[in-house]
């Protein structure tokens, strides 16, 4: 699978195309309502983004939190991208949970916001 990415991103380097950079629309949303100390599942969704070179890191209070899986690369019509990370997660009262999404060299820092 990851042959297959690198040679349609090869392709799609050398061929021309109508897609212009477009910069990522960004979710952080929990699966469930966010309750104190109740798992849960932290889920970043990026999409709408052009080329697709980019870097998603799920972080609790700065730190990367490991055992996160990411969805496949996937185009919409247009050629712009769409991807998912996600990870299971207790929250707890004083912790920040983001995501940053480097695209284009440039990260940003997006904030889960508890619907408690």
């Amino acid at each position: 699978m990851i042959i297959f990415l690198a040679v349609l991103v090869g392709l799609l380097s050398v061929l021309p195309s109508k897609a212009k950079d477009a910069s990522p629309d960004v979710q952080v949303y929990s699966k469930e309502p966010g309750i104190i100390g109740e798992p849960n599942t932290l889920i970043c969704h990026v999409k709408g983004f052009y080329p697709p070179e980019i870097s998603i890191k799920v972080l609790n209070n700065g730190k990367e939190i490991l055992g996160a899986k990411q969805t496949d690369l996937a185009f919409e019509e247009n050629w712009h991208y769409h991807l998912t990370k996600h990870v299971p997660f207790t929250p707890s009262q004083n912790d920040k949970y983001t995501c940053v999404v480097t695209h284009l060299g440039s990260p940003r820092v997006y904030t889960w916001i508890p619907d408690m």
